[in-house]
């Protein structure tokens, strides 16, 4: 062992990169290299898929994509024939014609090792079997004298099997002395503990550290928070870096009879309830950013999602960049008109009311005709919905400012989402939050707001706003039989349902009303063309209506909530192994 390679400095950049933008991934990139120079680091890391953003989707596939992906990573390695830091970095490649996730180590002017992604995650939000080849498992990279061992994200996630290639362990049997893992791997509520958990279970396995970089950012309906970390081989905590933001951290290893060891900076962790508001405040920030939207809009109902989504929207763009529209009916009651006009002081928004009665009397009074005999309806209530939401995309359309929707996931769950902009507009920062948790964010945002945030400190939602019982009320001309039960068995219900994807009779074993049951799986699924049709919103749980939960429209399945039948394996004829390996060639 040589005097240089008893210490070895590495960089890390958690850092936001645009999905598509190549040349403001390089730009970032190069601003990080700087950085890792002036510190003395031997090698820069940057996340996975970095050059092209992630996740790329179908865009990855265009072939000027990919030209120009490669194109940035040449130039990237040019640039350290400088005699500066190697670079680590993710990006689309392209080689005997297959299309690789794949990292690059840039080094003394030279792309001077490519590393494959051997394992595809295909599940939930992620589809990358459809995208990019399978890489083989390989041996270490050495990097100023240090073999380095760069399983990609999912290469280190889950235990060996007939699909799964065990990438840390031939690793660390080609002689790896360090892992370093570029990640994209998005925020999830207690993922934090998660990733923990896989890392120690590698580390444990190979007897190696390990850094686990991952990037931050929002990106559509994904949060990406960051929260990079690294262990030392006996499992301690060698560096923790902050949640959702950047962080350029240098971190200085040293190799000793027991291996390469590091004492760097810990950061709180941020999860619960803390993480999904950071999270929400992190989505819109960047979708706003990203997008290029001036600012945005939202209707301020006097209602506990609009206030949520307000604070939410200050918190993540300022307040001069968020609009409240209040637009009042009949049936808008006083103390909706205080409390939205408490809120807007609070956060220090610019405000208006716009009374919608002559716009309502104007639609029914066209319609009188066409509806003549027939009795009134939800289709008259709805006639406000679609007004509010008329007006609203009016003013985005004038102003360039995109309409923020502030349907919770309890309600656009059952199909209730649809007033005051729900369903209607841009994006949706609360889109993936129950009811219950609105709530716990709204008193949560009284009394902390998350690092970097631009709102101001102290209580921003009126009390009253919070306090109101949290039932589902019912609408105008609305049958008792439509009505729903309360939002804590509501959500409990459907976290059932759409989380666990428990069978009904389950369901009711745990001590739920078989009616109630059946009512809530019955507006589950009638509901899922307008779900469709709902704007992007910000994913914070395992499963959202976004991404990763996709069923059909047109679906005439219902489960019937009687026990499920047990299989009968004796009408099943099974080859053996010999006859069925002959049978396929």
């Amino acid at each position: 062992m040589t005097e240089r390679a008893a210490q070895f400095t590495i960089t890390l950049a958690q850092l936001n990169p645009t999905v598509g933008d190549v040349a403001g991934n390089a730009t970032k990139a190069r601003a990080a290299r700087a950085q890792a120079r002036s510190d003395g680091a031997d090698l820069l890391v940057l996340p996975e898929l970095f050059i092209a953003g992630y996740p790329p989707e179908d865009l990855v596939l265009k072939p000027a994509f990919q030209s120009a992906c490669r194109a940035a990573i040449e130039g990237l390695a040019r640039d350290t024939a400088d005699g500066g830091p190697a670079v680590l970095i993710g990006s689309p490649w392209v080689e005997d014609g297959k299309l690789y996730n794949a990292c690059a180590l840039l080094d003394d002017g030279r792309i001077a090792a490519i590393r494959f992604k051997a394992n595809l995650p295909n599940y939930g939000v992620f589809d990358e079997k459809r995208l990019f080849a399978r890489g083989p498992a390989a041996g270490p990279i050495t990097i100023r004298g240090v073999r380095v061992g760069v399983p990609i994200c999912e290469d280190i996630w889950l235990e060996e099997s007939e699909d799964y290639e065990n990438v840390v362990e031939c690793l660390a049997e080609t002689g790896a002395e360090i892992l370093v893992v570029p990640n994209g791997s998005p925020y999830a509520r207690d993922k934090n503990d998660l990733r923990l958990s896989i890392a120690v279970a590698r580390v444990t396995e190979s007897g190696l550290p390990l850094i686990y970089l991952n990037q931050v950012g929002g990106q559509d309906e994904l949060v990406f928070d960051g929260a990079s970390f690294a262990l030392n081989a006996d499992l301690s905590v060698a560096a923790q870096l902050p949640a959702f933001g950047e962080s350029i951290t240098t971190l200085r290893w040293s190799k000793s009879t027991a291996g390469w060891r590091c004492s760097g900076p810990v950061a709180p962790v941020v999860d619960g309830d803390k993480g999904d508001y950071a999270a929400c405040v992190l989505g819109l920030r960047d979708y706003v950013g990203k997008n290029g939207f001036p600012g945005v809009l939202l209707g301020v109902s006097g209602g506990i999602d609009s206030a949520l989504c307000a604070a939410i929207a200050v918190d993540a763009l300022g307040a001069e960049r968020v609009r409240g529209v209040m637009l009042p009916f009949r049936f808008t009651a006083q103390v909706s008109l205080d409390d939205a006009a408490k809120l807007a002081g609070a956060l220090g928004i610019r405000y208006e009311v716009l009374p919608i009665a002559q716009a309502v009397n104007g639609f029914e009074e066209i319609l009188s005709g066409t509806f003549a005999g027939l009795p009134r309806d939800i289709t008259e209530e709805n006639l406000q919905a679609r007004t509010r939401g008329t007006l609203l995309m009016a003013i985005s359309n004038k102003t360039g400012a995109m309409v923020v929707t502030t349907g919770n996931k309890s309600e656009m769950s059952v199909g209730y989402a649809t007033l005051y902009g729900d369903m209607n507009g841009g994006y949706n920062p609360i889109k993936d939050i129950y009811k219950t948790e609105v709530f716990r964010l709204s008193s949560l945002r009284n009394s902390w707001k998350p690092d970097g945030a631009l709102g101001p400190s102290g209580e921003v939602i009126p009390p009253d706003i919070i306090v109101r019982p949290p039932t589902a009320e019912l609408r105008e001309n609305q049958t008792d039989q439509d009505s729903l039960p309360p939002y804590d068995m509501l959500d409990a219900i459907l976290e059932r349902l759409v989380e666990r994807e428990e069978p009904l009779a389950s369901i009711v074993a745990a001590g739920f009303d078989r009616e109630v049951v059946a009512r809530i799986d019955r507006l589950l699924n009638i509901a899922e063309y307008k779900r469709r049709q709902a704007a992007p919103g910000v994913k914070v749980t395992s499963r959202n209506f976004g991404r990763d939960r996709r069923y059909p429209i047109t679906n005439k399945f219902r489960d019937t909530g009687k026990a499920l039948p047990e299989p009968d394996d004796t009408l099943v004829s099974r080859a053996g192994r010999g006859s069925a390996e002959a049978f396929e060639g």
